[in-house]
């Protein structure tokens, strides 16, 4: 115990400023001749880091099969100065930089999944500075920033009195419903991390609202039987579209921002059958928890409504049931305007000439802002469009900007 607080008494009076803001820290780390090499570095490495951002591009990762990208990721860490690279029990690749205390510990971060399935062709093609191909922004795009500032960091040899650990994480898209996360957070890193920041897409934004949601799968459930010898039984593909003539009537609040929609549908046999199954995918959304359960309890009510009123219309001839399966639950949080972490993030943008606005959304920070942890996602530079398209791009002018900023950013956080 007694070397125990003789190594805090040592580490505060070595790093004074940590875990509380101090007006001007990232100036000073702008005269810092590492980091002056560091981010110089960046821009020297750009082009071999656009030439990873399309290998990595091109392997597939749809969703709970990422692990041909996690390899390679996991030797690029290797390759980039980083320590104990491991892979996760949920998938996700980790390697550490030390700091020279282990917190506070920074964990950066950029997700390995698309939400393209398999057999998807993930070939990038070019055309001057434009990459195309479907997640070479979300997020490949932020897989490259890892890189660029674990590389520019070993090059300069920078030190940071905290830890920065390098996170390539699975299960953020979809119904992946942020396992990566939640592995992290609840086992891997259990207690040990103090600021996240996720690099997920293109721009120079910063998003410090999470917009949870809630997704459901619902089944409805009957015998079936011939269109024309079975006439009258109840139909399960009539009770769901009863149910989606419900849910579409839904009203919802403007503010704070709250939506609904009917994703995917499927069922039935054949044209002149009665369907034995018939069923819908719904996603729900808001940064207020409250808003998503008010939808969620209309949600329900109007799927136990049709099928009431499906098996009425057919005297309960071929009763129908229904069953209901939560399969996503991404909580909505957010970080403080005037929170250290984001107003870091605005300070570095500024210092190295840039801009950004504050936004909302929903990525792998909203796990940890729903457990009181600051943190927050930023775009990974150049400018993308088309996102969960095949037609996705990326502009590579000036990407090396997001690089920097990322850079700069972590450092900042690992010191104070």
């Amino acid at each position: 115990m007694r070397r125990l607080l003789f190594t805090i008494a040592v580490l505060g009076m070595l790093f004074p400023t940590w875990g509380r803001q101090e007006p001007g820290t990232v100036a000073r780390l702008m005269q810092d001749p590492t980091i002056k090499t560091a981010l110089e570095a960046v821009i020297a490495n750009e082009p071999s880091i656009i030439e990873e951002q399309v290998r990595l591009s091109e392997i597939p990762a749809p969703l709970f099969k990422e692990n041909a990208r996690a390899a390679s990721v996991m030797r690029l860490f290797a390759e980039s100065g980083l320590q104990d690279v491991r892979i996760d029990k949920a998938g996700n690749v980790i390697g550490m930089r030390p700091g020279l205390a282990p917190r506070p510990n920074l964990v950066l971060a950029g997700h390995l999944d698309t939400v393209f399935p398999d057999g998807t062709n993930v070939k990038v093609t070019r055309q001057g500075n434009l990459l195309k191909g479907p997640g070479i922004g979300d997020d490949a795009r932020g897989l490259a920033v890892l890189l660029a500032v674990a590389r520019a960091l070993h090059q300069a040899k920078v030190r940071t009195p905290g830890t920065i650990t390098f996170v390539a994480d699975v299960g953020e898209e979809g119904l992946g419903d942020l396992r990566g996360m939640k592995q992290l957070f609840q086992e891997t890193l259990k207690d040990r991390i103090d600021r996240f920041v996720s690099v997920d897409g293109t721009g120079l934004g910063v998003t410090n609202v999470g917009v949870g949601s809630y997704r459901y799968r619902v089944t409805y459930l009957g015998p079936g039987g011939h269109s024309y010898g079975a006439f009258g039984l109840a139909n399960p593909i009539h009770a769901l579209g009863r149910a989606i003539a419900l849910i579409a009537e839904f009203r919802v609040p403007a503010n704070p921002k709250t939506t609904f929609n009917v994703g995917r549908i499927g069922g039935g046999t054949s044209i002149n059958s009665i369907a034995g199954e018939a069923w819908m995918e719904m996603d729900m959304r808001s940064a207020d928890m409250q808003a998503i359960r008010n939808v969620e309890s209309g949600f329900l009510k109007s799927v136990d409504q049709a099928l009431a009123e499906e098996n009425a219309r057919w005297g309960d001839r071929g009763k129908l049931s229904v069953r209901k399966e939560k399969v996503g639950d991404r909580p909505a949080g957010s970080t403080p305007e005037n929170s250290v972490i984001v107003q870091t993030a605005l300070a570095a943008t500024r210092a190295l000439g840039f801009t950004a606005r504050l936004g909302e959304g929903s990525t792998d920070a909203n796990f940890p802002m729903s457990l009181g942890i600051p943190a927050i996602t930023i775009g990974g530079g150049g400018a993308g469009s088309g996102a969960h398209s095949l037609g996705e791009s990326f502009d590579t002018s000036n990407s090396w900007q997001g690089s920097q900023r990322a850079l700069l950013l972590a450092v900042a956080l690992a010191q104070k």
